[in-house]
């Protein structure tokens, strides 16, 4: 495991717009606030969403659309610099209204309400591409 110590630097809480994308909000408050590094947390409902799932052996992500209303009943994630541009690796967890769940890296949705709470670190971190998974991961 390859680690680095890291300060918190400063903390927001965020309301998302309503019918904006989830996490390209989180991009454009990165870019605006110049965070490059941050860990976040958040919760509300989506409109849709696309969620991917990562295929191990393909080396490939692989979509799968939610045209449906759908409670955001865990965000976690991280920004950091990919190819210089703020980059926000979402995971969600979301719910549907007969309590079952979909899961996974979410590429877009349709913000209905959404609320994060923002934690940056006062080093910047970049993505690299790694040649073992062959993703962008954190060279540390």
């Amino acid at each position: 495991m390859d680690y680095l110590e890291v300060e918190g630097a400063r903390g927001f809480v965020a309301r998302l717009d309503h019918g904006g994308d989830w996490r390209a909000q989180i991009e454009a408050f990165a870019a605006d606030e110049g965070v490059r590094s941050a860990f976040f947390i958040g919760l509300g409902a989506v409109q849709d969403a696309e969620i991917y799932f990562y295929d191990q052996d393909d080396r490939e992500y692989d979509a799968v659309e939610f045209d449906e209303p759908l409670e955001m009943a865990a965000c976690l994630g991280n920004v950091s610099d990919l190819e210089g541009e703020p980059f926000a690796h979402t995971h969600a967890v979301l719910s549907r209204e007969d309590g079952s769940t979909v899961a996974g890296h979410l590429n877009r949705a349709t913000v209905f309400a959404g609320e994060l709470y923002v934690r940056t670190f006062d080093v910047p971190l970049e993505r690299a591409h790694d040649e073992t998974t062959d993703l962008d991961l954190w060279p540390l």
